[in-house]
């Protein structure tokens, strides 16, 4: 089978100007042997060939990498969609570069109220991603504000709606998984996971003009009995419609699944094409039959569809793929006055 690639999400540089307390990559400082430019320019070539729509640059901080604009205008060159995902502080001096590059779309992290935000990243951070938000559409660059949802901010989701109210920005509200810098003891539990996708439900309802479009990263749905919407999930797309780059050349289904277990190989060994196009790459998710299902997926109606939620959050929170413990539909099936959807036998 021939798998198309839609997005990869590459992380250019370990460096950043921050050190956030929810980093999953721990960043701050360069990995000793990150890609040269020249190296860059064939991946690139590679991405294009595969027939990749949209190039994700990020990081640690995608700007602090001396030669972004090159990699950058080498996406675009080659007909790929080009976006960012920043903590905002380097924004402003480059907004020129990216007008001219017509960026699709970046994404900037906001993690609460001004003393939250900073606690979380560093003093005067807030302001200055207000400042950057406010700058990206005056000149008309589409803007995704990211939200990591941990114990820290959970009670601030209604202050963050507030403070984007009018900000003309789409809101991505995702939850923290318990590595990188993340303290586990910050892990928000069953019922503030579910209590998130409700009030993403609710703003939307509420919402009837479209002015901050919020939408759940890949922690959210699964199939709910209560909340519409979340039957068109088709299980995590790692190594399937999207892929991972890490900053010295490793191939990884999703970069959030932080493991180096899971890196493929690297392009300085073999080309990306020919990892991308090797059938026994992404085994965990190309070769998926409903027998990997884990103990807390077994039974369920959809879980051959589903094949046990995002990755990310299922190794993280219980250490197996294609067993999350945050899913909506079992949530509400426990907890809830729920019927179960009866289950079939293969």
């Amino acid at each position: 089978m021939k798998y198309k690639l839609d997005c990869a999400v590459w992380e250019t540089t370990l460096a950043c100007n921050m050190n956030c307390k929810h980093c999953g990559s721990s960043a701050g400082t360069a990995r000793e042997n990150e890609l040269s430019t020249d190296e860059c320019f064939k991946l690139c070539e590679d991405l294009a060939q595969s027939g990749c729509n949209t190039v994700s640059l990020m990081g640690g901080e995608p700007f602090v990498r001396k030669d972004w604009k090159s990699l950058a205008w080498c996406v675009k060159d080659l007909g790929m969609e080009l976006a960012f995902v920043s903590n905002g502080l380097l924004i402003p001096k480059y907004i020129n570069d990216l007008v001219e590059l017509e960026t699709s779309v970046i994404g900037i992290s906001l993690d609460g109220t001004e003393k939250t935000h900073d606690s979380i990243r560093r003093e005067g951070s807030y302001k200055a991603v207000m400042k950057t938000i406010d700058l990206l559409n005056q000149n008309g660059i589409q803007t995704t504000v990211i939200t990591t949802v941990t114990k820290t901010n959970f009670s601030e989701l209604l202050a963050i709606r507030d403070i984007l109210k009018k900000k003309k920005v789409n809101w991505q509200i995702q939850i923290g998984m318990p590595f990188g810098n993340l303290d586990p003891n910050l892990i928000i539990d069953e019922d503030e996971y579910y209590a998130i996708p409700m009030f993403i439900v609710s703003e939307g309802i509420k919402n009837k003009f479209k002015e901050y479009p919020v939408i759940g990263a890949h922690c959210f749905g699964y199939f709910s009995h209560l909340l519409q919407g979340g039957g068109h999930w088709k299980g995590c797309t790692a190594g399937i419609s999207s892929i991972g780059i890490t900053s010295d050349g490793g191939i990884v289904g999703c970069l959030s699944m932080g493991n180096n277990q899971f890196i493929e190989d690297n392009i300085r060994e073999r080309s990306f094409i020919d990892i991308w196009e090797d059938p026994n790459s992404f085994r965990y998710n190309r070769k998926f039959t409903v027998e990997n299902i884990g103990a807390n997926c077994q039974g369920c109606y959809f879980a051959d569809r589903c094949k046990g939620g995002c990755n990310s959050v299922s190794l993280h929170m219980s250490g197996k793929l294609h067993n999350t413990p945050f899913c909506m539909r079992m949530i509400e099936e426990n907890k809830l006055d729920v019927k179960p959807t009866k289950s079939y036998k293969r």
